[in-house]
Order: structure tokens, then C-alpha cells, then sequence
């Protein structure tokens, strides 16, 4: 079962991209923000990170940022989930390593469906 950790801070996106996670049979962690993520990256290697941009204490960029840093990470698929939608934006999330930056509003099926191909 693949593991995916999902970090937002909005709770109804939370909920939806959980239950749809986990109805195509990932193993599904959720963090409200960086600091989050990185507290389940102590105890484990997921196979994807969805990352919101806009998040409290630790943004999407620097835990990113954090994430490249750490050698056990380097086969986790990194993928940017935000409202931001400019292109300087999604250009500079993919020049620091993201695998794909989707922008909100989203369909979780196309999602899914990307994650998908990037195994």
C-alpha cells in the first residue's frame, strides 16, 4: 500500500483528498502544516508528499526545501497541491524539485491519476 501524506490547512480539502486517497487504496497521513510533515517524516518514508504553498508556521516552499535536504527522501514524490497559480509560482516550485504542481481549484480524479503516472 502506497504511503501519501497530505498537507493542507484547509479542512474540508483535508477530509476529501483523504477519503479519495484511501478509497484508492493509499495508506493516507494528514498535516496541517510543514512542521507536520516533517514530525511523520522522523518515523517513516512515503512514497508521496502533497504540499499546500499557503500554510501557517511552516510554508510549502521550505518544507520542501527541508525534504531535498534529506537523503532517505530522495525517491519520495513531492507534489504541490496550492491556489497559487502564476506561473513565476508553479516555475519556481518545479525549479526546486517539485514532480508536478497542481493548482486549486482541482479534480481528485485527474489527481489521482497523475500521482499515478509518476510510478
Amino acid at each position: 500500500m502506497k504511503k501519501i501524506i497530505i498537507a493542507d490547512d484547509e479542512h474540508k480539502i483535508l477530509m476529501s483528498l483523504e477519503y479519495s486517497f484511501k478509497k484508492n487504496g493509499y495508506d493516507v497521513y494528514i498535516a496541517r502544516d510543514g512542521t507536520e510533515v516533517l514530525e511523520f517524516l522522523k518515523t517513516m518514508v512515503p512514497d508521496v508528499i502533497l504540499l499546500d504553498i499557503m500554510m501557517p508556521n511552516l510554508d510549502g516552499y521550505s518544507t520542501l526545501d527541508l525534504i531535498k535536504q534529506d537523503e532517505k527522501l530522495k525517491d519520495t514524490k513531492v507534489i504541490f497541491l496550492s491556489a497559487k497559480n502564476n506561473p513565476r509560482d508553479i516555475e519556481k516550485g518545479l525549479e526546486m524539485g517539485a514532480d508536478a504542481y497542481v493548482t486549486k481549484p482541482y479534480s481528485i480524479k485527474k489527481l489521482i491519476q497523475q500521482i499515478e503516472e509518476l510510478f
